[in-house]
C-alpha cells in the first residue's frame, strides 16, 4: 500500500487515487445499504471524543441538523475526562465543527485552528511539520499538544507530520492553558485534538473535487452506512496536489486515508477499529532572505532550496477503542494504539542575503532520517453515583507508552554556497558530511489520572483532578557511546475548580492548574540535557460564559495568569554554564462571540490579549551575560483577532468573509528584530445547484498581503499569496 501510494503520487495520478478509492467506497456502500438495519442499530453506547456524538451541520452528507455558533452544550473530552461541556467546564475550550471548517475553505489543520480558535497562531513550516502553535504566550510543539481523536504522538526533534487534512474531520476541540493533568508533560499553553469522522449506520456519500489559481488538483470522497445490523464503517479519502505559488521547487502533494468500523457487540458494548494513514510530500520552500529587515516584492517567489530537495512524511495510526457501559452509572474506556512516523529531509535551509557581493548565502544542507514508532495503551472508568445527596462523576485511569526512535542525519550540517538573488542554478544537494545514524531512544511513559465533579447543588459544582507520570528515556548514541544515558523523571500535575451558575444560562467559573513542559522533545534528550528536570508551571483562570435570546448569540470571557519556571538560563557568574532557574509568564484576556444578527446573517470572532515577558532569563553575548528579563518571548504575538460572517442571502446563496490579525513577534531574546503585524483577507461564495450538489468559490488573501508566518534575523516563512479556488461537493 505505501509504495503503490508513493508511486502514483509522483506519476501525478493523486486524482485518479482518490476517485478509484471513491468508486469502491461506493460500492461498498451500496453493498451495506441491502442490508437492513435493526430499530435498535444506533442506540446503546453514547459516543465519546474518543466516542462522544459527532458534530455535523445541515451541509453534512447526513442532512444531520448541526449545532452553531460556540458549541458551550456540546460535550467534549478534551477539556475534561468526565464528558461535560464547555458550559460546565472550568476552563477555556473551544469546539469548531469539521463541516464550519471545510464550508470556510480551510483545506488544512494549521488553517482551521488558526483563524478559528481564540488566541492561536501558528509557526508551522516543514521542519516541524506546519504543526506548531503559540497560545497564552508559549510557543511550540513542546508546550501546545497535538493530539488526533484524543491520542498523542510523542514529540520527536519538534516534529509532528499528522493529522494535517481537514476533510475527515469531525470537529477540533481546543484547550487554552494548561492540561498536563488530561494529557501529561508537554502542554502548558494548551492542547489542539483532532477529532475524525466516526461509522455510522445511516448511509451517506460526499465527494468533492476542486482547483485553484495554483494549480492545486484536490479529490476527496466520505462514505459511510451500516454493514449489517450491529456493524458500520466510514472511509475518508483525501488527495492533493499542486505545482505550488513559488517559481521554482514549488510543487507539493498530500494523501490521507481514514478508515473505521464499528461493532455494536451488545447495546452496551462497542468496539472500534480505526486506522489512519497520511503520505506528505510538503512545499520545500523554507524561508526568503531579508533585505534591509524586510522582503521585496520582488523577491515573494523565490525559492533558494536545491533542485533534488526531499521531504516526505508517512504517518500510520492504529487505534483498537472499547467502551462498555454495564449499566447507566457505569463506563468503562480502553484505547489500544500502534502509532509510527518516518520523516526524510535534504534540503539546505538557511539563507541570508550579503550586501557586499549582493549574493544569497546558503548553508545548513540538512539531511535527516526519522523512525519512530509508539505502542500504547489508555483505560479509563466513569463512575456516576450519589455523595452525601449530592450528584458526583468520578473517573480514573491510567494510560502507559513505549517509543522507539532512530535519528540518522549529516551533523555537523555543513556546505555552504551562493547564488544570485534572480535567475539562479538552485544546484544540487551538497553532503560534505556522511549520513549515518546518529542516536536512538527507547521511552517509556507511565501515568495514572483521576478526576471528580461534585454538584453542590444545582447552581454550583466543584471539578478537581490529578495525573501522576513517570516517563523514562534510555538514549544510545550511535556516534559517541559515551554520550549513551538512561534518565527517569516524574511530575504531578493537579487542577481545581468551581463553576456557578446564577441563571440556567450563565456560567461563572475560576480554576488553578499546573502543568510541566520538556526542557525539549522528552524523547530526543541529548546528553547535555538529560540532566535538567521537567520545567514546571501554574496557571490561575477565571471567566463568564453565557447564552443569550434562546441560543441565538453566545459569548465567553476569560482571563488569566500563567507562570512558567525551569527554563534553561545562563548562570550570571558563569557565562558558560546554562543552569535551570529561567522563568517567563503571560498575563491575558480573551474574548469570544456568535450571534445570529437576522435569519441567515451571522457573527462570529474573538480576541485574545496578553503581556508576555521573560521574569529570569540571561544569555551570553560576546562572552559576557546579559538579562533580558522584561522582554517579549520570541514568535509569541500579544494581539490575535478572528472575525467571520456568513450570510445566507437567497434561498440557495451563501456568502462568507473572515478576517484573520496577529499582532507583531520578535525573532530574537533582545526583541531587536521584529516581525511586522499581518491582517489576512478571505472570502467565499456558495451556490447550492441541486439539493444534493454546491458549487463554491473562495478567494484567500484577498488583498495579497506579503506576511511572515515565522522567521528568524535573516529569512521570513511567508504565508501563501491571493489565491481563488473553485470546488464542486455532491452528496450521493
Amino acid at each position: 500500500m505505501r509504495s503503490a501510494l508513493r508511486a502514483l503520487l509522483h506519476s501525478g495520478s493523486l486524482i485518479g487515487l482518490a476517485m478509484g478509492l471513491a468508486y469502491g467506497a461506493d460500492c461498498l456502500a451500496t453493498a451495506a445499504h441491502a442490508q437492513s438495519r435493526s430499530p435498535s442499530a444506533g442506540q446503546g453506547i453514547s459516543s465519546s471524543a474518543e466516542t462522544l456524538p459527532a458534530i455535523t451541520s445541515t451541509s453534512d452528507a447526513d442532512g444531520t441538523a448541526a449545532p452553531v455558533g460556540l458549541n458551550l452544550s456540546t460535550p467534549n473530552r478534551s477539556g475534561s475526562r468526565l464528558d461535560l461541556t464547555p458550559f460546565e467546564t472550568p476552563a477555556s475550550i473551544e469546539i469548531i465543527p469539521g463541516q464550519k471548517i471545510r464550508d470556510r475553505g480551510q483545506n488544512t489543520v494549521n488553517e482551521a485552528v488558526t483563524q478559528n480558535a481564540t488566541g492561536i497562531t501558528t509557526l508551522g513550516t516543514p521542519g516541524n511539520g506546519f504543526s506548531s502553535f503559540t497560545s497564552r504566550g508559549f510557543a511550540g510543539v513542546n508546550s501546545v499538544m497535538n493530539l488526533y481523536d484524543g491520542t498523542r504522538l510523542y514529540v520527536a526533534s519538534g516534529t509532528i507530520t499528522f493529522p494535517f487534512d481537514t476533510w475527515n474531520v469531525d470537529r477540533i476541540e481546543v484547550l487554552r492553558g494548561p492540561a498536563s493533568l488530561l494529557y501529561g508533560e508537554g502542554a502548558i499553553g494548551g492542547v489542539v485534538n483532532v477529532v475524525p469522522k466516526k461509522p455510522t449506520f445511516v448511509r451517506l456519500n460526499e465527494a468533492r473535487v476542486a482547483i485553484d489559481t495554483n494549480l492545486t488538483r484536490r479529490a476527496a470522497i466520505d462514505s459511510g452506512g451500516a454493514i449489517s445490523d450491529n456493524v458500520a464503517y466510514r472511509l475518508n479519502v483525501s488527495a492533493n496536489q499542486s505545482d505550488g505559488w513559488l517559481r521554482q521547487n514549488g510543487d507539493f502533494s498530500n494523501a490521507a486515508i481514514s478508515a473505521a468500523l464499528l461493532w455494536k457487540v451488545t447495546p452496551e458494548l462497542a468496539v472500534t477499529l480505526q486506522h489512519d494513514y497520511g503520505f506528505q510530500a510538503p512545499l520545500a520552500y523554507f524561508g526568503t532572505p531579508l533585505i534591509n529587515g524586510t522582503v521585496p516584492r520582488s523577491l515573494r517567489f523565490q525559492n533558494y532550496n536545491v533542485r533534488d530537495d526531499r521531504n516526505l512524511f508517512t504517518d500510520n495510526w492504529t487505534q483498537l477503542k472499547v467502551e462498555w457501559n454495564p449499566n447507566e452509572n457505569v463506563t468503562l474506556r480502553n484505547t489500544a494504539y500502534y502509532l509510527s512516523s518516518e520523516r526524510r529531509y535534504r534540503n539546505v535551509e538557511s539563507y541570508a542575503f550579503v550586501p557586499a557581493t549582493g549574493l544569497v548565502r546558503r548553508s545548513d544542507y540538512i539531511q535527516i532520517l526519522h523512525d519512530q514508532d509508539q505502542v500504547g495503551n489508555r483505560f479509563d472508568a466513569t463512575f456516576r453515583h450519589g455523595f452525601w445527596g449530592m450528584k458526583n462523576t468520578f473517573v480514573a485511569g491510567f494510560d502507559a507508552n513505549h517509543i522507539d526512535f532512530k535519528h540518522t542525519n549529516n551533523s555537523p550540517y555543513a556546505g555552504m554556497s551562493n547564488v544570485s538573488l534572480f535567475n539562479f542554478d538552485p544546484g544540487l544537494f551538497l553532503n560534505t558530511s556522511p549520513t549515518r545514524p546518529g542516536f536512538r531512544s527507547s521511552t517509556d511513559q507511565v501515568s495514572a489520572f483521576a478526576e471528580d465533579r461534585l454538584e453542590i447543588t444545582d447552581q454550583l459544582a466543584l471539578i478537581a483532578g490529578v495525573r501522576y507520570e513517570v516517563p523514562r528515556v534510555q538514549r544510545e548514541d550511535l556516534v559517541n557511546p559515551a554520550n549513551s544515558f538512561n534518565r527517569s523523571l516524574s511530575a504531578l500535575s493537579y487542577r481545581f475548580g468551581a463553576v456557578y451558575n446564577p441563571l440556567p444560562e450563565t456560567a461563572l467559573y475560576v480554576s488553578y492548574s499546573t502543568a510541566v513542559d520538556p526542557v525539549t522533545s522528552l524523547i530526543t534528550l541529548n546528553v547535555t540535557q538529560q540532566a535538567f528536570r521537567l520545567s514546571s508551571g501554574r496557571q490561575i483562570e477565571g471567566g463568564l460564559k453565557q447564552t443569550l435570546w434562546g441560543g441565538r448569540a453566545e459569548f465567553t470571557l476569560a482571563g488569566y495568569h500563567i507562570e512558567k519556571d525551569d527554563l534553561l538560563t545562563v548562570d550570571p557568574l558563569r557565562p558558560g554554564v546554562t543552569i535551570q532557574v529561567g522563568s517567563q509568564s503571560s498575563t491575558g484576556f480573551e474574548a469570544s462571540g456568535s450571534v445570529e444578527i437576522l435569519e441567515g446573517l451571522r457573527l462570529e470572532g474573538n480576541l485574545a490579549l496578553l503581556q508576555a515577558q521573560y521574569d529570569r532569563f540571561d544569555q551570553a553575548v560576546a562572552g559576557r551575560v546579559v538579562s533580558y528579563r522584561g522582554n517579549q518571548p520570541t514568535n509569541v504575538p500579544e494581539q490575535i483577532a478572528n472575525a467571520w460572517i456568513s450570510w445566507a442571502f437567497l434561498p440557495r446563496w451563501e456568502a462568507r468573509v473572515g478576517v484573520q490579525h496577529v499582532g507583531p513577534t520578535f525573532a530574537d531574546f533582545a526583541n531587536t528584530v521584529k516581525r511586522p503585524s499581518y491582517t489576512i483577507l478571505n472570502a467565499s461564495l456558495d451556490h447550492r445547484i441541486t439539493d444534493n450538489s454546491k458549487l463554491s468559490i473562495r478567494g484567500y488573501n484577498l488583498t495579497d498581503e506579503i506576511y511572515p508566518i515565522t522567521g528568524s534575523a535573516n529569512t521570513w516563512f511567508l504565508g501563501p499569496p491571493r489565491t481563488v479556488e473553485a470546488a464542486y461537493t455532491i452528496t450521493f
